[in-house]
């Protein structure tokens, strides 16, 4: 029997993977935010701002939201070839990948079953990201890549030789595509379709009495002035009062179009032909749960009312969304927020666009490369649950503000009038509990000391898989992983006596994992019980101490691998933490 082979990506160190620390979140209360006053009843407060490394977190996320989150949208690093002076090309590419692989496994696993990811990225990278995540995701589950226009050229780049690089990409994959239900969604289209050049005079009369006559005609009688005067008479401002007319009166406006006979049904075939006969006569074809047929001399009656759609507040004649987004540019956002991210910021409206697309009120919304905070802002001006990690400093310089902004009504910019957004909500800060492990001074791992009580058995329930869930009534039990199975922490040592009183406690139809320093006597004779010491018993689960697996060149082993013809060490010019949020929002 042949070995089944597989098409995939690989890579200088692909099967070396973090071996993570589940670690637990800790709650800074003077960081968290909420509106003084609820605004409205679908106020949001739960959602969630986490500071620290963007891989330790989504780890840390995992117990609690696996399954739950219904969009996520990351702008990771884009990685343009100027991290690594002194490393070879293919060495880069590799560092990259399993940094991008490693988070989004974790973010595969936290995704819901019909939910959906937005990768943002350039052309430097878009073909190995799209092959590894057709890996991770499966390629049948690859929705589309958008085409984002993010610039025009011009200033510097038009001087560039060759061609001028104005677009970045969207990379849409669905958790599975055969439960994938997107919003349709439309995009505005503000110049008029000049197709439309008729108009009903007695619209609001039976089908069979309309009459007919130009858009030309209809606007110039409803301005009073002569057909063959009016744009003279109105100028510049003519195409604008004309749109105002056609939008006012879309029930009116229309455009005959000859539908193609062989794809309609044979009852609008009917139609057709009986136009036909009788070119003056208009004909309707009835239709159950869609929109009635109109016809005329063989033609199809097309109403301006059906081409608008509500898009950002306004009707507006709208085109289904397509792979093409370029009427979303990301100049001119210096302000968006009230905050300065060169370079790096996106607009508003693009992360509304995405949650429009894949998302409804109260849905989890996730973003691990926080950047300025504009994927937290957009979700939460659209009433969705949003969870933000960013490591570095603008967590406090930028999302912290910008997120106290939008709670307290005060940013007005980006999407605010689009959802009419006038405040409310709130959110909870976390930065990462330390490692669980530390060494004292002799080498050796010991719990660490900045643990409690409490967050020993929080951060235990994490690593043996259970929820943590202390019992108000029965002191041992502290975390659960069913009905019947329940977990208990204590740094004491546990005598023959009290063993036997916690085995009679918990009785013959559960059982108990008690982890603890040690304990005294024949643990086996309690067939309920089951005893592991710590930090023993825990030590080779994970790796201990390590909190930044961003891109980092002196944290990463690889890159201090020395061989005969290595490359001179590398110099770090990220300043620790490339991977959490450089590009950003």
């Amino acid at each position: 029997m042949t070995k089944k082979q597989k098409l995939e990506l690989t890579w200088v160190g692909k099967e070396n993977r973090p071996r993570l620390e589940p670690r637990i979140l800790r709650e800074i209360p003077e960081r968290s935010y909420h509106a003084a006053a609820r605004v409205s009843d679908n106020d949001i407060f739960d959602n969630i701002l986490i500071h620290g490394d963007n891989l330790l977190a989504l780890k840390a996320l995992e117990a609690d939201f696996a399954g739950q989150v219904k969009c996520v949208y990351i702008d990771p690093p884009f990685n343009t070839q100027q991290a690594f002076d002194h490393y070879e090309d293919g060495l880069e590419h590799s560092l990259w990948l399993a940094l991008i692989r490693d988070r989004l496994e974790i973010i595969h696993r936290l995704m819901a079953p019909d939910g959906t990811l937005f990768i943002h990225i350039d052309d430097n990278e878009l073909a190995y990201l799209t092959v590894l995540t057709d890996e991770i995701f499966g390629r049948r589950n690859r929705i589309n890549i958008a085409t984002f226009k993010q610039g025009s050229a011009t200033g510097h780049k038009s001087i560039n030789p060759g061609l001028v690089s104005t677009s970045n990409f969207i990379l849409i994959y669905a958790k599975d595509k055969s439960v994938w239900k997107p919003n349709r969604v439309f995009t505005a289209r503000f110049e008029r379709d000049k197709r439309y050049g008729q108009f009903i005079e007695n619209v609001a009369e039976p089908f069979a009495e309309w009459r007919f006559c130009t858009l030309m005609r209809a606007f110039s009688d409803a301005k009073g002035i002569p057909e063959k005067a009016v744009k003279k008479a109105l100028g510049d401002d003519f195409e604008t009062e004309m749109t105002a007319f056609v939008h006012a009166n879309a029930e009116a406006v229309i455009q005959l179009a000859r539908p193609d006979y062989n794809a309609v049904s044979s009852a609008a075939r009917e139609m057709i032909d009986a136009s036909k006969s009788a070119p003056r006569e208009v004909f309707k074809l009835e239709r159950p749960n869609l929109s009635d047929m109109y016809f005329i001399g063989g033609q199809r009656i097309l109403f301006y009312a059906d081409k608008l759609k509500l898009v950002d507040g306004q009707y507006v004649a709208g085109e289904p969304l397509t792979s093409i987004w370029d009427d979303i540019l990301s100049n001119n956002l210096h302000n968006e927020g009230g905050v300065d991210f060169p370079k790096g910021k996106k607009p508003e409206a693009l992360i509304k666009r995405c949650l429009d697309l894949s998302t409804n009120p109260g849905d989890w919304v996730l973003d691990s490369f926080g950047g300025s905070g504009t994927t937290g802002a957009a979700a939460h001006k659209m009433g969705r649950r949003w969870i933000m990690v960013e490591l570095r400093d603008q967590a406090h310089t930028h999302i912290l503000p910008r997120l106290q902004k939008v709670i307290n009504g005060s940013d007005q910019g980006g999407i605010s009038k689009a959802v009419d957004w006038k405040g409310g909500g709130g959110f909870r800060y976390y930065e990462l509990a330390p490692s669980l492990l530390e060494k004292d001074k002799w080498g050796r791992e010991i719990i660490s000391r900045d643990y409690d009580a409490a967050m020993l058995a929080e951060a235990l329930c994490k690593l043996e898989g259970y929820t943590y869930q202390p019992s108000p009534d029965i002191w041992w039990q502290q975390g659960q992983s069913s009905e019947r199975d329940f977990l208990y922490v204590t740094t004491q040592t546990l005598g023959p006596d009290e063993l036997a009183a916690l085995s009679d406690d918990v009785g013959p139809d559960r059982s108990l994992l008690i982890l603890c320093s040690a304990w005294r006597g024949n643990a086996d004779q309690f067939a309920n019980l089951t005893l592991r010491k710590i930090p023993n018993h825990i030590r080779s689960k994970c790796e201990w101490g390590h909190d930044d697996y961003s891109l980092n060149v002196a944290n990463l082993p690889m890159a201090e691998a020395v061989e005969d013809d290595a490359p001179p060490p590398a110099r770090n010019p990220l300043q620790g933490g490339l991977f959490d949020g450089e590009d950003g929002q």
